[in-house]
């Protein structure tokens, strides 16, 4: 990576890594437990861990990205009205799944600077999330209908 600050772009891999991770988290229990759609389950299970290894790919020291980290400073962290109103389980999947499809572009690009092979990989993974996003939001209306 040339011409950039190191710990800058340690900063957004941190946070993004971090936002993934969470948002997976959330979707990973809707599809388990009010879904009990083990592929989707499954499947979010794997693209959160595989999440681990893009920040090991992306900084060989992953200590260097927490020490990185200035969520304090964070101009951005502010809460947003419409971050607190959620109305439904679609709310706060789509409100999710959507945060993680965000960030693992970020993680694509900044992949970029330094290894494309795995911003490659990366970008699979982010198509991936369509078809699962895809299928839960299905099944999610289907719960809606029956009740």
């Amino acid at each position: 990576m040339r011409n950039f600050n190191i710990k800058i772009v340690n900063r957004i891999i941190d946070a993004n890594i971090n936002r993934a991770k969470e948002g997976l988290r959330v979707c990973e229990e809707i599809t388990r437990f009010i879904l009990n759609d083990r592929g989707s389950t499954g499947a979010l299970k794997t693209i959160r861990h595989g999440i681990d290894g893009v920040a090991r790919a992306l900084c060989r020291y992953p200590a260097e990205l927490t020490e990185s980290r200035q969520s304090g400073k964070d101009v951005g962290r502010d809460i947003y009205a419409n971050e607190l109103k959620r109305n439904n389980i679609n709310d706060i999947f789509c409100a999710n799944i959507q945060r993680v499809k965000e960030s693992v572009r970020v993680l694509e690009e900044f992949a970029k600077l330094s290894d494309v092979s795995l911003a490659k990989k990366i970008k699979k993974t982010r198509y991936s999330l369509y078809e699962i996003e895809k299928n839960a939001l299905k099944k999610i209306r289907s719960l809606r209908d029956c009740g």
